[in-house]
């Protein structure tokens, strides 16, 4: 019976282990089959499948044209505007050059334009680096005033109230209106209309730097008076940080002005320049050389304009 019994328990195990057998051959092909769906799936991790990554390719390239199409479009569609009111304002009344004649005209200017015949008759390159070197000399003394005197008019409340009324008395005054006075002290026309550029420069550097100051927080001046630092140190280590960005803002605005002033300074002054170089080409009737110039002076202030403001953005906290 022991026998008999152990063959009847050993049946039973048997038939189990046939039954895990089958259930091996069932779920071996079920697994195959889940291991090779694994690859397709990793495919469309984030829902994007292989025909729909040329599709999202082209849907970003459409994205950068059309704003590409929104930031030249306009400007192009403004230019033509303007050079067809050009065109026909010449064409009705024949004394105004049209932009036909005037891009000939440009073209003879600057296929030399620094020739030299004499202190009175240089190319236009010459002219223009001149007036820029006139911008740049009372631009650069209207900085080392101005800057440091709008530190000092933000930073001391009495040094503010006392200058205050001479500021708001004398920004006013047209710019050529200090040129006599230029003349009557250097007794030169050069210095005369650089003189002029420095008086129409400080403004706008003061006004800006003191702004600046005064908007510093209130907790970075009492941490330095905690630390007790000297005010050379608060000038250097925390207020000229802070009153950069605004500082700035000041200096592309006078270099604006400065500009724009040199060209009627020059008018009056005579000797070489982009102004003079203007008022003697009206002398001898050439109309078409004065609109040349007009864009001359018009493309170099706006190339003024943008460096600083790419410099302006470099210093900006807001841009980071």
């Amino acid at each position: 019976m022991g026998a008999i019994a152990l063959k009847l328990v050993e049946k039973p195990s048997a038939a189990a282990s046939g039954e895990a057998a089958v259930q091996a051959e069932v779920m071996e092909p079920e697994i195959s089959t889940a291991a090779k769906s694994v690859p397709a799936a990793a495919q469309n991790v984030g829902g994007v499948q292989p025909g729909g990554k040329q599709s999202l390719r082209r849907g970003l390239a459409g994205e950068h044209l059309g704003e590409f199409a929104k930031a030249v479009i306009p400007p192009l569609c403004g230019m033509a505007l303007m050079i067809g009111l050009w065109a026909l304002v010449a064409l009705k009344s024949g004394a105004i050059p049209g932009p036909g004649a005037t891009w000939d005209a440009a073209g003879k200017l600057f296929a030399d334009p620094f020739y030299s015949n004499g202190p009175n008759d240089q190319g236009i390159g010459w002219n223009v680096l001149s007036s820029l070197q006139r911008v740049g000399i009372g631009f650069g003394f209207a900085a080392l005033v101005g800057i440091p005197l709008g530190f000092l008019l933000g930073r001391f409340a009495f040094m503010s109230r006392m200058l205050d009324p001479v500021i708001s008395l004398l920004r006013p005054v047209s710019p050529l209106a200090w040129l006599p006075i230029g003349l009557l002290v250097f007794k030169r026309a050069d210095p005369a209309a650089t003189w002029t550029i420095f008086i129409c420069s400080i403004w706008p550097m003061i006004l800006n730097t003191a702004e600046g100051v005064r908007r510093v927080p209130q907790d970075y001046l009492n941490v330095a008076r905690v630390l007790a630092l000297p005010e050379s140190k608060v000038m250097t280590s925390i207020l000229f940080p802070a009153v950069l960005p605004y500082m700035l803002t000041g200096i592309r605005l006078s270099i604006g002005t400065a500009w724009l002033v040199i060209v009627a300074a020059e008018m009056l002054t005579g000797g070489v320049g982009i102004g003079f170089w203007v008022w003697d080409e009206w002398n001898n009737l050439k109309v078409e050389h004065i609109i040349v110039a007009i864009f001359v002076i018009g493309i170099v202030g706006l190339l003024l304009e943008q460096m600083l403001l790419l410099l302006a953005k470099r210093f900006s906290y807001e841009s980071r």
